[in-house]
């Protein structure tokens, strides 16, 4: 098996131990956040009954600079639609990713919005 491959399946066997105990419901919906090597994306997530409630990605988008700065973009924009979709607090999903500068960075600009988790 190679590095990758293993490194990949270690990270997808840690994404579904944390699935397997974080659920999100309609009081308080699951923040699913996904980092790839050009793109960050993140999606709040009612569980219960299947449904996405809010998204925001950079995908498409016109975005410059480093992808931490990205992914505080994204942050705050997923903030500011769960506003609108009326969600204040969410369980945080990081699909097996260590809780450092991408995903801490998305964390914090959506803390600083309201976001709480």
């Amino acid at each position: 098996m190679s590095n990758l491959t293993n490194k990949l399946l270690n990270r997808t066997l840690r994404a579904a131990r944390v699935r397997a105990k974080i659920t999100g419901t309609a009081e308080r919906p699951r923040l699913s956040v996904t980092i790839s090597n050009k793109h960050v994306s993140a999606q709040i997530i009612d569980d219960v009954a299947g449904k996405t409630l809010a998204a925001a990605t950079t995908v498409g988008t016109k975005q410059t600079g480093s992808l931490a700065e990205q992914a505080a973009v994204v942050g705050t924009d997923i903030a500011k639609k769960a506003k609108k979709a009326k969600v204040t607090t969410v369980v945080f999903d990081r699909n097996g990713r260590q809780y450092a500068k991408r995903l801490a960075a998305l964390a914090d600009a959506a803390r600083k919005e309201g976001l709480e988790f």
